[in-house]
Protein backbone atom coordinates (compact mmCIF):
# COMPACT_ATOMS: atom_id res chain seq x y z
CA UNK A 1 0.00 0.00 0.00
CA UNK A 2 1.49 3.82 -0.95
CA UNK A 3 2.33 5.28 2.11
CA UNK A 4 -0.11 8.58 2.33
CA UNK A 5 2.09 12.15 2.48
CA UNK A 6 2.51 14.01 6.01
CA UNK A 7 2.07 17.15 6.11
CA UNK A 8 0.54 17.72 9.59
CA UNK A 9 1.87 21.09 9.74
CA UNK A 10 -0.62 22.59 6.83
CA UNK A 11 -3.42 21.42 8.91
CA UNK A 12 -2.63 22.74 12.45
CA UNK A 13 -2.17 25.71 14.53
CA UNK A 14 0.79 25.14 16.32
CA UNK A 15 0.57 27.43 19.32
CA UNK A 16 -3.74 26.10 19.79
CA UNK A 17 -2.75 22.32 18.92
CA UNK A 18 -5.84 23.28 16.54
CA UNK A 19 -6.49 21.66 13.49
CA UNK A 20 -7.08 24.50 10.92
CA UNK A 21 -10.13 23.29 9.45
CA UNK A 22 -13.40 25.40 9.44
CA UNK A 23 -15.13 24.53 12.44
CA UNK A 24 -19.25 25.17 11.75
CA UNK A 25 -22.95 24.99 13.56
CA UNK A 26 -25.39 22.16 12.38
CA UNK A 27 -28.36 21.55 14.27
CA UNK A 28 -26.93 23.52 17.23
CA UNK A 29 -23.64 21.19 17.13
CA UNK A 30 -19.95 22.20 16.50
CA UNK A 31 -18.20 20.67 14.10
CA UNK A 32 -14.90 20.67 11.88
CA UNK A 33 -15.29 20.55 7.77
CA UNK A 34 -11.72 18.34 7.13
CA UNK A 35 -11.29 15.33 5.11
CA UNK A 36 -10.22 11.96 6.00
CA UNK A 37 -6.64 12.98 4.90
CA UNK A 38 -6.46 16.66 7.41
CA UNK A 39 -7.97 14.52 9.95
CA UNK A 40 -5.07 11.69 9.97
CA UNK A 41 -2.73 14.16 8.97
CA UNK A 42 -3.53 16.12 12.19
CA UNK A 43 -3.98 12.81 14.49
CA UNK A 44 -0.60 11.33 13.67
CA UNK A 45 1.07 15.38 14.41
CA UNK A 46 -0.35 15.16 17.80
CA UNK A 47 0.11 11.03 18.66
CA UNK A 48 4.05 11.64 17.27
CA UNK A 49 4.60 14.92 19.71
CA UNK A 50 2.62 13.40 22.80
CA UNK A 51 -0.04 16.01 22.63
CA UNK A 52 -3.31 15.85 24.81
CA UNK A 53 -5.97 15.69 22.38
CA UNK A 54 -9.21 14.61 21.42
CA UNK A 55 -10.77 13.58 18.19
CA UNK A 56 -14.57 13.02 18.61
CA UNK A 57 -17.16 12.62 15.54
CA UNK A 58 -20.82 13.78 14.96
CA UNK A 59 -23.85 12.27 12.79
CA UNK A 60 -27.26 11.90 13.33
CA UNK A 61 -27.29 9.63 16.04
CA UNK A 62 -24.94 11.41 18.26
CA UNK A 63 -27.03 14.50 17.43
CA UNK A 64 -30.18 13.03 18.95
CA UNK A 65 -28.24 11.39 21.82
CA UNK A 66 -26.45 14.43 23.11
CA UNK A 67 -29.81 16.11 23.80
CA UNK A 68 -30.37 13.59 25.95
CA UNK A 69 -27.23 13.26 27.92
CA UNK A 70 -25.70 16.02 29.13
CA UNK A 71 -22.46 14.02 30.73
CA UNK A 72 -22.11 13.15 26.63
CA UNK A 73 -21.57 16.74 25.44
CA UNK A 74 -19.10 17.76 27.70
CA UNK A 75 -16.72 15.21 25.34
CA UNK A 76 -17.52 17.95 22.62
CA UNK A 77 -17.02 20.91 24.67
CA UNK A 78 -13.72 18.94 25.29
CA UNK A 79 -12.36 18.19 21.71
CA UNK A 80 -9.85 19.50 19.98
CA UNK A 81 -11.10 17.89 16.57
CA UNK A 82 -14.92 17.06 15.91
CA UNK A 83 -15.06 14.90 12.71
CA UNK A 84 -18.36 14.65 10.16
CA UNK A 85 -19.11 11.18 10.15
CA UNK A 86 -22.64 11.29 8.22
CA UNK A 87 -23.62 12.40 4.34
CA UNK A 88 -26.67 13.28 5.33
CA UNK A 89 -25.54 15.58 8.09
CA UNK A 90 -23.00 16.72 5.32
CA UNK A 91 -26.13 17.49 2.88
CA UNK A 92 -28.41 19.49 5.81
CA UNK A 93 -25.26 21.45 5.84
CA UNK A 94 -25.11 22.39 2.58
CA UNK A 95 -29.11 23.24 2.51
CA UNK A 96 -28.36 25.72 5.09
CA UNK A 97 -25.11 27.15 3.42
CA UNK A 98 -22.80 25.48 5.05
CA UNK A 99 -19.59 25.30 3.02
CA UNK A 100 -19.38 21.31 2.88
CA UNK A 101 -18.96 18.88 0.75
CA UNK A 102 -18.63 15.50 0.31
CA UNK A 103 -14.94 14.98 1.29
CA UNK A 104 -15.30 16.72 4.68
CA UNK A 105 -17.55 13.47 5.64
CA UNK A 106 -14.76 11.42 7.46
CA UNK A 107 -15.08 8.19 9.06
CA UNK A 108 -13.00 5.13 10.43
CA UNK A 109 -13.78 2.74 7.96
CA UNK A 110 -12.55 5.14 4.96
CA UNK A 111 -9.71 6.11 6.59
CA UNK A 112 -7.99 3.25 8.21
CA UNK A 113 -5.95 1.77 5.59
CA UNK A 114 -4.50 4.71 5.51
CA UNK A 115 -4.22 5.41 8.99
CA UNK A 116 -3.20 1.79 10.04
CA UNK A 117 -0.47 2.62 7.37
CA UNK A 118 0.94 5.87 9.07
CA UNK A 119 0.94 3.95 12.51
CA UNK A 120 2.81 1.03 10.95
CA UNK A 121 5.60 3.87 9.34
CA UNK A 122 5.62 5.99 12.35
CA UNK A 123 5.67 2.57 15.08
CA UNK A 124 3.11 4.16 16.72
CA UNK A 125 1.58 2.65 20.49
CA UNK A 126 -2.49 2.38 20.21
CA UNK A 127 -4.52 1.14 22.74
CA UNK A 128 -7.94 -0.27 22.05
CA UNK A 129 -10.49 -0.09 24.70
CA UNK A 130 -14.29 -1.65 24.01
CA UNK A 131 -15.84 -4.54 21.83
CA UNK A 132 -17.30 -8.19 23.74
CA UNK A 133 -14.79 -10.24 25.80
CA UNK A 134 -12.70 -11.41 22.89
CA UNK A 135 -12.95 -8.76 20.75
CA UNK A 136 -10.22 -6.61 21.56
CA UNK A 137 -7.39 -9.66 22.09
CA UNK A 138 -8.77 -11.44 18.96
CA UNK A 139 -8.20 -7.43 17.17
CA UNK A 140 -4.86 -6.88 18.21
CA UNK A 141 -3.34 -10.17 17.37
CA UNK A 142 -4.50 -9.57 14.02
CA UNK A 143 -3.15 -6.44 13.57
CA UNK A 144 0.21 -6.89 15.04
CA UNK A 145 0.23 -9.33 12.23
CA UNK A 146 -0.51 -6.78 9.72
CA UNK A 147 1.26 -4.46 11.12
CA UNK A 148 4.49 -5.33 13.04
CA UNK A 149 5.87 -1.92 13.65
CA UNK A 150 2.49 -0.89 15.66
CA UNK A 151 2.71 -1.73 19.08
CA UNK A 152 -1.02 -2.57 20.20
CA UNK A 153 -2.49 -3.58 23.26
CA UNK A 154 -6.00 -3.70 24.59
CA UNK A 155 -9.09 -4.70 26.87
CA UNK A 156 -12.41 -5.35 26.01
CA UNK A 157 -15.32 -3.09 27.02
CA UNK A 158 -16.98 -5.27 29.59
CA UNK A 159 -16.29 -3.77 33.14
CA UNK A 160 -17.46 -1.50 35.64
CA UNK A 161 -17.21 1.81 34.25
CA UNK A 162 -18.00 3.50 37.73
CA UNK A 163 -15.11 6.33 38.09
CA UNK A 164 -13.70 5.40 40.89
CA UNK A 165 -14.66 1.72 40.86
CA UNK A 166 -12.08 -1.07 41.65
CA UNK A 167 -12.30 -2.15 37.67
CA UNK A 168 -11.93 1.04 35.82
CA UNK A 169 -9.36 2.19 38.08
CA UNK A 170 -7.66 -0.81 36.43
CA UNK A 171 -8.37 -0.48 33.51
CA UNK A 172 -6.84 3.19 33.78
CA UNK A 173 -4.21 1.87 35.44
CA UNK A 174 -3.38 -0.79 32.08
CA UNK A 175 -3.80 1.90 30.33
CA UNK A 176 -0.97 4.25 31.94
CA UNK A 177 1.58 1.42 31.95
CA UNK A 178 0.91 1.03 28.37
CA UNK A 179 1.32 4.60 27.78
CA UNK A 180 -0.50 4.60 24.29
CA UNK A 181 0.50 7.62 21.82
CA UNK A 182 -3.24 6.96 20.37
CA UNK A 183 -6.34 5.54 22.79
CA UNK A 184 -9.20 3.92 20.50
CA UNK A 185 -12.39 3.74 22.72
CA UNK A 186 -14.88 1.57 21.39
CA UNK A 187 -18.11 1.38 24.11
CA UNK A 188 -21.04 2.36 21.44
CA UNK A 189 -22.70 5.71 21.82
CA UNK A 190 -23.03 7.33 24.29
CA UNK A 191 -20.82 5.14 26.86
CA UNK A 192 -17.77 5.83 24.68
CA UNK A 193 -17.83 9.25 24.83
CA UNK A 194 -18.89 9.76 28.57
CA UNK A 195 -16.32 7.40 29.66
CA UNK A 196 -13.91 9.56 27.85
CA UNK A 197 -15.40 12.82 29.30
CA UNK A 198 -14.91 11.41 33.29
CA UNK A 199 -11.31 9.68 32.56
CA UNK A 200 -9.81 12.22 30.48
CA UNK A 201 -7.79 13.65 33.24
CA UNK A 202 -6.68 10.35 34.28
CA UNK A 203 -5.36 9.60 30.84
CA UNK A 204 -1.74 9.58 29.85
CA UNK A 205 -1.01 11.70 27.33
CA UNK A 206 -2.38 10.78 24.05
CA UNK A 207 -5.13 11.21 21.69
CA UNK A 208 -8.29 9.62 22.04
CA UNK A 209 -10.53 8.92 19.62
CA UNK A 210 -14.07 7.20 20.02
CA UNK A 211 -13.99 5.05 17.33
CA UNK A 212 -17.28 2.28 17.82
CA UNK A 213 -17.36 -0.49 16.36
CA UNK A 214 -14.45 -0.24 14.41
CA UNK A 215 -12.16 -3.26 15.90
CA UNK A 216 -15.38 -5.48 15.35
CA UNK A 217 -14.87 -4.73 11.42
CA UNK A 218 -11.82 -5.69 11.49
CA UNK A 219 -12.10 -9.12 13.50
CA UNK A 220 -14.94 -9.78 11.33
CA UNK A 221 -17.73 -9.74 13.99
CA UNK A 222 -19.38 -6.91 11.90
CA UNK A 223 -19.51 -6.74 8.41
CA UNK A 224 -18.60 -3.31 6.32
CA UNK A 225 -21.10 -1.94 3.96
CA UNK A 226 -19.30 -1.32 0.62
CA UNK A 227 -17.60 2.11 0.59
CA UNK A 228 -19.58 3.67 -2.50
CA UNK A 229 -22.37 3.54 -0.19
CA UNK A 230 -20.90 5.79 2.04
CA UNK A 231 -20.42 7.95 -0.77
CA UNK A 232 -23.98 8.31 -1.74
CA UNK A 233 -25.11 8.89 1.84
CA UNK A 234 -26.82 5.29 2.19
CA UNK A 235 -24.56 3.22 4.34
CA UNK A 236 -26.91 3.20 7.13
CA UNK A 237 -29.60 1.26 4.82
CA UNK A 238 -27.13 -1.56 4.84
CA UNK A 239 -26.31 -1.55 8.13
CA UNK A 240 -30.68 -1.36 8.67
CA UNK A 241 -30.86 -4.74 6.95
CA UNK A 242 -28.25 -6.29 8.37
CA UNK A 243 -29.78 -5.61 11.85
CA UNK A 244 -33.23 -4.40 12.11
CA UNK A 245 -34.12 -4.95 15.12
CA UNK A 246 -31.53 -3.29 16.77
CA UNK A 247 -30.85 -0.49 14.49
CA UNK A 248 -34.72 0.19 13.51
CA UNK A 249 -35.09 3.40 15.80
CA UNK A 250 -31.55 4.73 15.03
CA UNK A 251 -32.41 4.66 11.62
CA UNK A 252 -36.05 5.52 11.13
CA UNK A 253 -37.30 7.31 14.06
CA UNK A 254 -34.16 9.52 15.25
CA UNK A 255 -33.62 10.87 12.33
CA UNK A 256 -37.22 11.89 11.29
CA UNK A 257 -36.92 13.20 15.93
CA UNK A 258 -34.09 15.40 14.87
CA UNK A 259 -34.63 16.90 11.17
CA UNK A 260 -38.83 17.49 10.98
CA UNK A 261 -37.87 20.78 13.35
CA UNK A 262 -35.02 21.77 11.28
CA UNK A 263 -36.68 21.32 7.50
CA UNK A 264 -39.90 23.19 8.94
CA UNK A 265 -37.38 25.80 10.11
CA UNK A 266 -35.49 25.53 6.53
CA UNK A 267 -38.90 26.03 4.59
CA UNK A 268 -40.23 29.09 6.65
CA UNK A 269 -37.58 31.18 5.64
Amino acid sequence: MTQPHLNATATTNIKSSRPVGQRVTVLGQQMDLMTGRQVLEWVVYAARGRRRAIVANHNLHSLYLVERHPEMARLYDMANLIQVDSMPLIRFAQMTGKPAKAEHRSTYLDWRDDFWGLAQRFGLRVFYLGGEPGIATGAVRMMEMAYPDVRFSGHDGFFDVTKDGEANQKVLSTIRRFAPDILMVGMGMPRQEIWIAENYEDLPPCVVMPVGAAFDYEVGAQKAAPRWMGDWGIEWLYRLCSDPKRLASRYLYEPWFLLKPAYRDLIRR
